[in-house]
Parts: C-alpha cells; sequence; structure tokens
C-alpha cells in the first residue's frame, strides 16, 4: 500500500530530504517502516498536558515494538484554569484552531503516514480530534489523563472548590487565609481538572466515538496503568495504517449520536455542543444542534459526577470507567453497537465482556437516574433563534423569570457579582463575549463560581453569548446565538427587561415585541473590535457561530 512518506523514502532525487532526517537519528532501516507523527500538548506551564512529553514517549515505544517508526511534535496549550478571568482566556478558543492547524500542516508537511494526537487541557482534546478528522490519516487521540483529587480539611477537593472559594469569601463565609490554604492543596500534581468537567468530558466523547482505546479516558495522569495504555495505542496506530482504517471510517454520524448519548448520560460539559460539532464539520458529517436536543430527550441523566453531582473522574474510573456507562446505553438500545473502533473492533465487540458494577454509586442504573432525560436541552426563542445551551444536571428549577441585568463585559459582571450587586431572582446578562465579539467565547467560571459561593447559582439565571467552563453549575445559559456583536437580540435587551426561560419548552424569551426590538435595533452600529492585529484578529475576521461549533473557514 502507498503511504505519503513514500514521497521521501524511495526517490534518487529526494535524497537530500533523506539527508537531512539522517542528520535526526534516522536509520536505513527507518526508511521502510510507516512514519507516525506523535503530537504532543506539552508544556512546562500547565498541570494538563505537563505529562503528555511522557506519554509520547510510551507512544512510540508501542509503534516501535508494532514496527513503526514514531516521531514526537509540539503543540500550544492554553489551559483555561490559569487564564480564567482574564484576558487572556480569549485565547482560548482560538488555541483550539491552532491546535488542529499545527498538526494538520506539520503531517502534511513532513509526509506522516498516521498520527497519535495527545491532549489534556480543554481545547487540545478536540483540537487533536479536529487535526485527525481533516488529515484522515490512519489516527487515535490518547488523552493525557485527569489529575488527582486535592485534599482540603479531610475532604476530596477540585479546582471548582477554589473558583467558588472566591464567593464563599465575598460573603464572609472562608477567610482569606483559608483561601490561600486551599489555592494550595486544590490541584496536586499532573492532570486535567478532575470532575466530569471539559477535559473529562471531551476524553469520554474520544471513548464513546470510538477514536480513543477502551478506558483511555479515565485512567489517572499519575497512574503506571496510563505508559502501557499510550504503548497500546502505539500498537494500534500501526495496525490502523496496516489495514487502512482511518478517522472517518471511525467518527460516523452515528458515532457522533453515541458520544453525545455519553455525554448527556454522565452529565458532561456544554463545551461538548461547541467541540463536537466543530470536529463533526472537519469530518464532513452532518450535525445540529437540535441532534443534541433529540439525544437528551430519550437518554437518561445516570452520572453523579461533579460539578453538579458528588464524584470525580478517579472515582468512575475506579468503579468501570466509560465502557461501563457505555454498555448500560448499549443494553438499553441508546448507542449504535455497530459503530467501527480504532481497535479495529465494533463498539458492541469491545463492550462484549464489560459488566455492570452493582456495588457503586458514582453512576445510577438506567432504572434509577437522576434525571429522566439527559443534562443538558438547547433553548431557542427571540434572545436566540439559532438555539443556546442549558446544563440542568444539579438543577431542582426548570423554569425562571426575572429582570435582566446587562453588562457588556465579563469583568463588569464580576465587579457587581463581588459587590453583591446581583440578587436572588435577578437574570445576568453577559454579552459581547461570543465568538467574535470577545473574541473567543470566553468562558465564566469566575462569575458563575462566585454566585455559587453566594449561594445565587440556583436562585438567578445567566446568560451569554460566551462559554460556560465545565466546572460551572446552577441556571446558566450559554452559546446564544446569533451572538451580540453580528446584530444578535442579545444586543437589544435594556437594563430591566423581563426575560422568561423555561427548560421544560425549551423557550427563552424576552418579554419586548418584535416591534420594539426592531426600533432598538435602528441605529445599532457593531463595536470595534477588541484586537486589530494578530491571531486574535484573524480569528474575529474568520470565526463562524457558536451554533455551528465557531470554526474558522
Amino acid at each position: 500500500m502507498a503511504l505519503p512518506s513514500d514521497a521521501i523514502k524511495l526517490k534518487i532525487e529526494r535524497a537530500p530530504n533523506r539527508s537531512m532526517l539522517y542528520a535526526v537519528g534516522f536509520t536505513a532501516e527507518d526508511f521502510k517502516k510507516p512514519w507516525v507523527g506523535v503530537a504532543s500538548c506539552w508544556s512546562e506551564g500547565t498541570p494538563c498536558n505537563f505529562n503528555n512529553h511522557d506519554l509520547a514517549g510510551w507512544v512510540k515505544e508501542g509503534i516501535a515494538r508494532s514496527g513503526g517508526l514514531g516521531k514526537e511534535f509540539n503543540t500550544i496549550s492554553v489551559t483555561d484554569g490559569i487564564a480564567m478571568g482574564t484576558e487572556g482566556m480569549k485565547a482560548s478558543l482560538v488555541s483550539r484552531e491552532i491546535i488542529a492547524d499545527s498538526m494538520e500542516l506539520y503531517c502534511i508537511g513532513h509526509s506522516y503516514d498516521g498520527l497519535v494526537a495527545i491532549g489534556g487541557c480543554d481545547k487540545t482534546n478536540p483540537g487533536g480530534m479536529m487535526a485527525l478528522a481533516r488529515l484522515n490519516l490512519p489516527g487515535i487521540f490518547l488523552y493525557g489523563g485527569s489529575i488527582m483529587p486535592g485534599s482540603f480539611h479531610g475532604k476530596d477537593v477540585t479546582i471548582l472548590d477554589i473558583f467558588e472559594a472566591v464567593g464563599r469569601n465575598a460573603v464572609g463565609e472562608m477567610s482569606d487565609e483559608e483561601v490561600y490554604a486551599l489555592e494550595q492543596v486544590a490541584c496536586p500534581g499532573a492532570g486535567a481538572c478532575g470532575g466530569m468537567f471539559t477535559a473529562n468530558t471531551m476524553s469520554s466523547i474520544s471513548e464513546a466515538m470510538g477514536i480513543g482505546l477502551p478506558y483511555s479516558a479515565s485512567i489517572p495522569a499519575i497512574d503506571p496503568a496510563r505508559a502501557e495504555i499510550s504503548r497500546q495505542t502505539g500498537d494500534a496506530l500501526v495496525r490502523l495504517i496496516n489495514d487502512n482504517l482511518r478517522p472517518r471510517d471511525i467518527m460516523t454520524r452515528d458515532a457522533f449520536l453515541n458520544a453525545i448519548a455519553v455525554v448527556e448520560a454522565l452529565g458532561g460539559s456544554t463545551n461538548a455542543v461547541l467541540h463536537l460539532l466543530a470536529i463533526a464539520k472537519e469530518c464532513g458529517v452532518t450535525l445540529t444542534m437540535q441532534d443534541f436536543d433529540d439525544v437528551s430527550s430519550r437518554t437518561p441523566h445516570i452520572g453523579d459526577m461533579s460539578p453538579s453531582g458528588r464524584y470525580n473522574m478517579y472515582d468512575l474510573h475506579k468503579v468501570g470507567g466509560v465502557p461501563m456507562v457505555m454498555r448500560a446505553l448499549l443494553d438499553a438500545g441508546l448507542m449504535n453497537g455497530d459503530c467501527m473502533t480504532v481497535t479495529g473492533k465494533t463498539m458492541r465487540e469491545n463492550l462484549a465482556d464489560v459488566q455492570w458494577n452493582p456495588d457503586q454509586n458514582v453512576v445510577r442504573p438506567l432504572s434509577n437516574p437522576l434525571r429522566a432525560a439527559g443534562s443538558m436541552v438547547i433553548l431557542k426563542g427571540n434572545i436566540a433563534p439559532d438555539g443556546c445551551v442549558m446544563k440542568l444536571g444539579g438543577l431542582t428549577v426548570t423554569s425562571h423569570r426575572g429582570p435582566a441585568r446587562v453588562f457588556d463585559t465579563e469583568e463588569k459582571c464580576m465587579e457587581a457579582v463581588m459587590k453583591r450587586d446581583i440578587k436572588a431572582g435577578d437574570v445576568v446578562v453577559i454579552r459581547y463575549e461570543g465568538p467574535k465579539g470577545g473574541p473567543g467565547m470566553r468562558e465564566m467560571l469566575s462569575v458563575t463560581s462566585a454566585l455559587s459561593g453566594q449561594h445565587l447559582g440556583d436562585k438567578v439565571a445567566l446568560i451569554t453569548d460566551g462559554r460556560f467552563s465545565g466546572a460551572t453549575r446552577g441556571f446558566m445559559i450559554a452559546h446564544v446565538a446569533p451572538e451580540a456583536a453580528v446584530g444578535g437580540n442579545i444586543a437589544f435587551i435594556n437594563e430591566g427587561d423581563i426575560i422568561e426561560i423555561n427548560a421544560d419548552t425549551r423557550k427563552i424569551h424576552v418579554d419586548v415585541s418584535d416591534e420594539e426590538l426592531a426600533r432598538r435595533r435602528q441605529g445599532w452600529v457593531a463595536p470595534p473590535p477588541n484586537y486589530t492585529w494578530g491571531a486574535l484578529w484573524k480569528y474575529t475576521r474568520l470565526v463562524g457561530s457558536a451554533s455551528e461549533g465557531a470554526v474558522c473557514g
């Protein structure tokens, strides 16, 4: 079978190319092997990807023992927990596109025959999967693993606890000294944020779509088992090259629907909507926001996972991992077992020997779910004609009506929250934070956690054309489309307007007539972009709607 690397390996006129490769350790035998790019998002600046370089080494060992040649290269990562609440958060979603672009360009430029994409923090995971889909070379996604829980006053804690501590501090329930003590222990080592936040949601998706090996989503970053699952990933990649099995053979529409079902069952991050839409576009698969609502309506929420529940990814791993959840959904007819996976077997074959663990409380049986339907819904109305996303996990109320409190930036809203100017019953509106307006759809975890810390998480609603962290909980609605910066109706909500949200009827509405909204639109001029040069400026010019994944191009 002809391989992309043959363009360098076989022709006499490529002798200069080969000479460059001898300089970095290639041997004559290496020109007879398939070449695999091992893309690592390793950096010293973030715990989420801090172990990626180690994983890449183990992947290369697996590739070598199966007859291939693996070569590591790096791309960037922007970690949300570090950038959160700052101007730097605008770089986060933009990094997803740069990660995908850089993996694509490196593999094309060096004629690689396959790709292992190693991720960790939030955007490295979808960025890697987008690259796999775009290149359509034999490829696998490998997650770096979740961080272990920290310990504070004898209790397990995660990064969410320290974000919410800021709100508790504002209402006098936690001293400055306690906050400082908590911040030093909440993140004890390498790995991505520990709850069913965005990183662990996307790693679960990699298993559910069959583009990652079984159990690769839940093994903790520091677990010795990470080494062998990495070597197995290398082995599997060489088999994929030999069998000519490619990502688009695996990431079909049915595979995406399987992924949505797992997200709904586990109470995953709303960012899954944005990222799955983007990955589907790279695959050429038709996927819409309505698909998420359709799958949600038939998929029970069974994972008692943080932020809405009690348990973290390590807890899920100990009781059976993502395969146990998938087997329950498959047996109930809620997943398609015929989808192909990177093991070379179907999903049904992968799950054949998986057993339900009755001696655990992390995942409920389908007969006794947390919610009869899924953990998020898609709302539409005059605020969001193209849709928006609401997470229901942990909520006891599904409707809210109240006066709008309008802020044109996250910072202005956070200032009001810290001054305790937001009251029970309010509907907080944060706008001009969308894909173009931000740019980059900043996550609002600082705001939402501060509200939760002030015990307002389920007493106020928050609406934004930006995003929420997977760690967000409360009555929160994100990805409002069209966004304010392109003239979406969220731009024309005034302070005090009455807003009604109803998850049961899937409606989000401001009590303003169409005629009044049209009057307010008259004379409106889009604000100037926040950046006029560089990567964020280019992104502003290219990025599309959140309702279509906020992709560029």
